[in-house]
């Protein structure tokens, strides 16, 4: 089996050259059963990039169900800093190419890949067949295959599959689906959402090489204006548009730097939306039949900020989402409560982006959708 580093894929993205993880047979090991629901579970983190250091760790710190357990590393100076920081034993540090060792590791319950989108596969699956539970970053892969692949290893192994959706934890994402579900406002009729930055610096970066992240703005945010027009109507789209746009294709010269699409949904309700790495847009508004509600910001770190039609504002208390997030996965794991964001709905957003890129490709096409209530979470 041929593993990447995330040096050798770093070298590999300037190239232009790195393909597809291979998966590999692994040895398949029994699935983890919890007994003790007063436990925290370990979770190894593996990537250490800016995500995993600036917000997964963090985060970690406050969890009630879980706790920082392991690392898992391309880089060797990385695991004495983090060994130290964070008081992590030393076999429970792994680096790319010795990750399977960790079928014998009990300390660690919970793996949580947070590698370029073109390494979830690999590492989500090779985390299944070692018997561990899997939290994948999203997007969950870089095609709707991938997102089978996954589906399957967790399945076949009797291990909880999760996509790292934060904002299917936060309070204010829930109060959104709460208005929706009870129609506060009425019959919702049109959702707009927006989802970008501004990208600057390094035109080397994964995000901007295709090979590793499946696409650009599109699988980088875009995924948070595809969730939020499904959560603020409360269905799945029927059918989708899009279109793309590029101003800056000395920059963006290998993935999409802004789209837009449109949805249509079972109800008559429709959805744009709006994504970019050269546009700030941060923001969800429900347009209903007896008002609206939005969000803005509202797919950010947080706080996040809200306001209704009839003055009120939405406030509740900051937490991290990363740490509900987690905590969340944990609790489901150890108590049996509902998968807030299962693999199945980061397959059905992968089934999305493939449209939204068909429809790009055909001209702007109205692609149609079969998504029933595919990753619909109530």
């Amino acid at each position: 089996m041929k593993h990447f580093t995330r040096r050798s894929f770093s070298s590999l993205a300037t190239k232009g050259i790195l393909g597809s993880a291979l998966l590999g047979n692994l040895p398949m090991a029994n699935a983890f059963t919890l007994s003790d629901k007063n436990k925290k579970l370990g979770i190894a983190l593996v990537g250490l990039g800016s995500y995993s250091t600036y917000q997964l760790a963090p985060s970690l710190q406050e969890t009630e169900h879980c706790y920082l357990a392991g690392i898992v590393t391309g880089t060797k100076e990385k695991e004495s800093i983090w060994q130290e920081k964070y008081n992590i034993p030393k076999q429970s540090i792994y680096n790319y190419d010795n990750f399977d060792a960790i079928v014998k590791n009990d300390t660690i319950d919970i793996v949580y890949v947070a590698l370029p989108n073109s390494m979830h596969a690999n590492f989500c699956i090779r985390a299944a067949k070692a018997g561990k539970h899997v939290i994948c970053e999203k997007p969950m892969a870089v095609s709707v295959a991938e997102c089978d692949a996954i589906i399957n290893a967790c399945n076949e192994n009797n291990v909880k599959l999760s996509v790292g959706y934060r904002m299917q934890s936060d309070p204010y994402t829930k109060e959104v689906k709460k208005f929706v579900k009870e129609k506060t406002f009425g019959d919702v009729l049109f959702v707009s959402s927006d989802a970008g930055y501004i990208s600057k610096g390094n035109p080397d970066q994964w995000r901007l090489n295709k090979k590793l992240s499946g696409g650009g703005a599109l699988m980088n945010m875009g995924v948070y204006a595809i969730q939020t027009s499904i959560y603020g109507t409360g269905q799945n789209p029927i059918s989708v548009s899009a279109q793309e746009f590029s101003t800056r294709p000395d920059y963006f010269k290998d993935t999409d730097e802004t789209i837009t699409a449109q949805f249509k949904f079972e109800n008559g309700a429709v959805a744009h939306m709006m994504t970019s790495h050269n546009a700030n847009g941060n923001r969800l508004k429900v347009h209903c039949s007896d008002g609206w509600f939005e969000l803005d910001p509202a797919h950010s770190y947080g706080p996040i900020s809200g306001i209704t039609s009839n003055g009120n504002i939405l406030e509740f208390p900051h937490k991290r989402q990363q740490a509900l997030q987690m905590d969340d996965f944990s609790k489901h794991i150890l108590t049996g409560s509902k998968n807030i964001a299962p693999g199945e709905m980061g397959k059905r957003d992968m089934i999305i982006v493939e449209a939204i890129y068909k429809s790009i490709s055909e001209g702007g096409k109205e692609q149609k959708l079969s998504l029933g209530n595919l990753g619909i979470v109530s």
